[in-house]
């Protein structure tokens, strides 16, 4: 058996001055797993909790000297990472609400049902997990907080130090890395709406031309689903602050392909482009954010698309190895200057002048963030490929 297996699934304290229900609750207690420590009164589990410090007590609410309540009190100040569950024979509604008050994590009703006990130990211990883990983030959250402000403190005081043209030098350098860090904002933002927008304005102007009904019908359902992506967009933009960046589930890469290729069918039936799929083989499912995959392939495509003329080719190939899914997006367009390859993934660094410079280092950062690869495979007169390789294993 392996280290894990032999674990305890908890340490657990049982106060009780029954000598047969504290028998009977270790023997039901140490059957499920756990470590199980005893205690005839209040005083000696005391004692107990100082050496042993369990998880959790199972503490009798009647006992003689010390009664349950008191013993409750002083167990919640002088052990705060201890948890308890009161044993009670009384039922009121007052003593429950005394007993929450007080500290109790729970309280168990005697005679008392073994599965329910269980299950109500199992609940405590796994709160007090998540509360303990809760408290330890707020304290390293002071901590860095601390920090941050003692770091402040001696910028201040070396900023002081310096003269007064220095000192107008930073403070135009640090509003100059305001207004960077704002614009960048603005522009990412403008720049992952205006990708869906496009799309819209495209639809409506085929409604607009005098479609028939079934076609005006498909036309306006794909409206209403770029609408929604725009919202869902905006929605983890201002959710940022509440919950976490990326909402991972298991992504089939070759799915959201065929679906950022149909969202753009509009675009490349305009411009008679063709598509060559070259699926060499099916990965299997990633760990990743759907939408953030999609940003790969929509911003290669835009940038595809836009270089070429009509009747060109967009070529998409799909392939794995052993550690990576290889995928090939390219173009038939004019190719990128030798002199602009080193820059093109650099922010703001853009030759369209409608263009915000933002796709390709949005692309960069996405494919960073899973310990994947982007590369410029071919650029010359016949057209761009561009390289992403993506770990089939999670980073």
């Amino acid at each position: 058996m392996s280290n894990a297996e032999h674990q305890p699934r908890g340490r657990v304290l049982i106060v009780d001055d029954e000598k047969v229900i504290l028998d009977l609750t270790a023997i039901i207690l140490k059957n499920r797993g756990y470590e199980v420590f005893t205690a005839l009164s209040a005083k000696e589990a005391f004692v107990i909790i100082e050496e042993q410090k369990p998880e959790l007590v199972l503490l009798d609410y009647m006992m003689p000297n010390v009664d349950g309540l008191t013993a409750l009190k002083e167990i919640r100040r002088r052990f705060p990472d201890t948890y308890v569950i009161m044993f009670t024979g009384k039922g009121s509604e007052e003593i429950a609400v005394e007993l929450m008050k007080a500290g109790a994590s729970d309280y168990i009703l005697k005679p008392f049902n073994n599965q329910d006990m269980v299950e109500r130990i199992e609940s405590v211990l796994k709160l007090r997990a998540v509360e303990l883990q809760n408290l330890a983030l707020l304290s390293e959250r002071e901590r860095l907080l601390a920090e941050i402000a003692e770091w402040n403190r001696e910028l201040e005081a070396r900023v002081e130090e310096k003269s007064l043209a220095l000192s107008r030098a930073q403070a135009e350098i640090v509003q100059s890395e305001k207004l960077a860090t704002l614009g960048y904002l603005s522009a990412g933002m403008a720049h992952e709406i205006r990708n869906p927008l496009n799309s819209i304005a495209l639809f409506v102007q085929l409604i607009r031309g005098g479609l028939d009904e079934p076609e005006r019908q498909d036309y306006v359902e794909k409206i209403l689903k770029e609408v929604d992506r725009i919202d869902a967009i905006l929605s983890k933009l201002l959710d940022a602050s509440k919950r976490p960046r990326f909402e991972i589930t298991d992504v089939r890469v070759d799915r959201i392909l065929e679906n950022t290729l149909e969202a753009f069918t509009p675009q490349l039936k305009q411009k008679k482009i063709r598509v060559v799929r070259d699926y060499k083989s099916i990965p299997p499912a990633i760990k990743a954010d759907p939408m953030e995959i999609e940003q790969i392939f929509t911003n290669l495509f835009l940038n595809s698309i836009h270089v070429m003329n009509e009747e060109g080719t967009l070529g998409v190939q799909l392939d794995q190895d052993d550690e990576y899914i290889n995928l090939r997006v390219s173009d038939t367009g004019p190719g990128i200057a030798p002199e602009n390859i080193p820059n093109i993934f650099d922010p703001f660094f853009t030759t369209n002048s409608r263009g915000t410079g933002l796709g390709l280092s949005v692309v960069l950062r996405i494919v960073k963030t899973y310990r994947g690869k982007i590369a410029v495979e071919k650029s010359d007169a016949s057209g761009t490929t561009f390289s992403v390789r993506l770990p089939l294993a999670p980073a």
